[in-house]
């Protein structure tokens, strides 16, 4: 079965930085572009950063580029998201999740998605 095991999260301060980290499992990870989605109750689930299979592509929402950087490790099956300079408004819970047909951005698309790690930045 596969299984994505997201970690990492916790209680920061305005400002401060978290590592948030997905080790997949019973999957040929290196073939599969990756992503990062994160669901608040006001906002619904929006997908804030994809790597593709090589780790050579990425993309960021705007709402957190120049902030977070998605990065992953093949050899380990774990993909990294560094999330800098948070903010309030970066509260929510954080899931990894792919599709096996390719990349995507609406979160209906996901086939596979680990259990969430909460981020919580107060205001």
């Amino acid at each position: 079965d596969v299984q994505l095991q997201a970690s990492g999260g916790g209680l920061v301060q305005d400002g401060e930085s978290l590592r948030l980290s997905c080790a997949a499992s019973g999957c040929d990870f290196s073939s599969y572009d990756m992503s990062w989605l994160r669901q608040t109750p006001g906002k619904g689930v929006e997908c804030v950063s994809a790597i593709d299979s090589g780790g050579i592509s990425t993309y960021y929402a705007g709402s957190v580029k120049g902030r977070f950087t998605l990065s992953r490790d093949n050899a380990k099956n774990t993909v990294f998201l560094q999330m800098n300079s948070l903010k309030p408004e970066d509260t929510a819970v954080y899931y990894c999740a792919f599709n096996p047909d390719g990349m995507y951005m609406i979160a209906s698309r996901f086939r596979y998605w680990g259990q969430g790690t909460q981020v919580t930045s107060p205001a």
